[in-house]
Formats: C-alpha cells, structure tokens, sequence
C-alpha cells in the first residue's frame, strides 16, 4: 500500500521496530488472590500504560511551576529560577512530576548570554528523559577563578552555576526525583554527642564573663576585681578604689 505525499519533506527519520514505543510499557495487574479462576473474555484483559518522559511528548499549555531566588553578594541584582514540570499518567497510580523546562530570568544583562544558553542545555536534558540528576552535580562542580561567596546560613557557594545546581537540586527533591542525604543512626548520634557537648562548653564562663566593669579592666590586687582602669594617670579600682596614687 502506498501513501501520497503532498507536502514538502522536511526532515525523517527511520525508526526501527523496537523504537515504535520507546515511552510505553504495558504492564498487565496480577490478578489478587481469591479471586475466581474464571478466564476473562477476550479484549476485556486490564492493561496500563506508563508514559515515560523523553523528547517526542509535546508541550502541554499548562505546566506547574516553581520559582526560586538567587541573591548573590556578587551582583546587585537578583536572579529568579522557574522551572516549570509536566504531570505524567495523570490520575493513575503511576503519576509522576518531570521537569520539563527552566527560565532564569534578571536585570543583570552582564550574564544574559551564557544565561540563555544555559536554560536551553538544561531544559532539552529535561525534556530528553531518563536520570536528570547528573545535572545536579556537573553544576555544583563549577568554581568561579575569581573566587566564591558565603550565603547568609554559612553555606560556601563556589560560584553563581553551582548555586543553580543547589537549585536545581532542591526542586527535583521536591517532586520526589531525588532523595535528601539523610544521616544513619550513628551518624545522627555522634552528631548530637558532639553538639551537645559544643553547648555545654559554651555555658561555662570565666569570672570576667559577668563583669560590671569596664571591659579590659585589669585585676585588683587587694579585692580581686577586674575593675582596675587607668584613671587620671594612675591605675585606680573602681570596685574597692585601690589606687597606686594613694
């Protein structure tokens, strides 16, 4: 059989016979025990079909997104991450949230080229399906020459790209792609073994910790106060008023 084509070729390609489905997979229920030995009729067999994610899907006209802000004390101006996800076997047991696409979005214009073609890289990985998650760490891997930057909790953030991945990171975590690193049980025992011990360091104080006195003040020879200062030219104790000067 033949088919007339009347439109002009753009581009093809040859799909084998294993590749006629690539993001189906039929998977037939188990039938649950007690259940009548009786054979179903034919054509009445209950079958599911799991969509994966990979290039062919086409973008619906709603994506659930998310946005995140990335202020760096590199730059005057925010950046703003959106990557927006595709909802998969909508309504079945299979459901599942993929990224699909990423906009980083600023009014710093410095960065605008490596920026649109970062978000282009990032999103066709997205859309190509399978394991995303080596993004994750091939962006936090990424230092900056001129040196990195400290975010407000602490955290050491080598460069702007490895921030992304921190991102990037904490998204697919969100939508249950990635687990979060979780300390075993001696782990999170040794961890508050350590702290508290660091917290009962840190209540014991000296005798100077609670002084009234000015601070510097050096230690009275005659009542054993820190509230020796320099007064007038002559070393005088504001706690007895010992003083060298008579």
């Amino acid at each position: 059989m033949s088919t007339r084509i009347d439109q002009r070729i753009v581009k093809y390609r040859v799909l084998k016979p294993e590749d006629q489905t690539p993001s189906r997979t039929e998977v037939s229920t188990a039938k649950q025990p007690g259940a009548e030995s009786a054979a179903a009729p034919p054509g009445e067999g209950r079958t599911a079909k799991v969509i994966r994610m990979h290039e062919e899907i086409q973008r619906p006209e709603v994506l659930i997104g998310s946005t995140y802000k990335i202020k760096t004390p590199v730059s005057d101006h925010a950046m703003y991450v959106t990557i927006n996800d595709i909802v998969l076997n909508e309504g079945t047991e299979y459901e599942q949230r993929r990224p699909f696409e990423i906009f980083i979005n600023s009014k710093n214009l410095d960065h605008f080229q490596w920026i649109v073609a970062l978000t282009r890289i990032i999103s066709a990985v997205f859309r190509k399906g399978g394991d995303v998650a080596f993004l994750v760490d091939e962006l936090k891997a990424v230092f900056d020459p001129r040196g990195g930057y400290w975010q407000p909790g602490g955290k050491f953030m080598p460069s702007i790209i490895a921030e992304l991945g921190y991102v990037i990171e904490k998204h697919l975590q969100s939508i249950g792609l990635m687990r979060k690193p979780e300390l075993d049980v001696h782990q999170k025992k040794l961890v508050e073994q350590k702290r508290a011990e660091f917290e009962a360091r840190a209540k014991q104080q000296d005798a100077f910790a609670k002084s009234h006195f000015p601070e510097g003040a050096q230690l009275c020879a005659k009542c054993n106060t820190a509230a020796v200062v320099m007064m007038d030219g002559c070393m005088t104790c504001l706690n007895c008023g010992e003083s060298k000067c008579g």
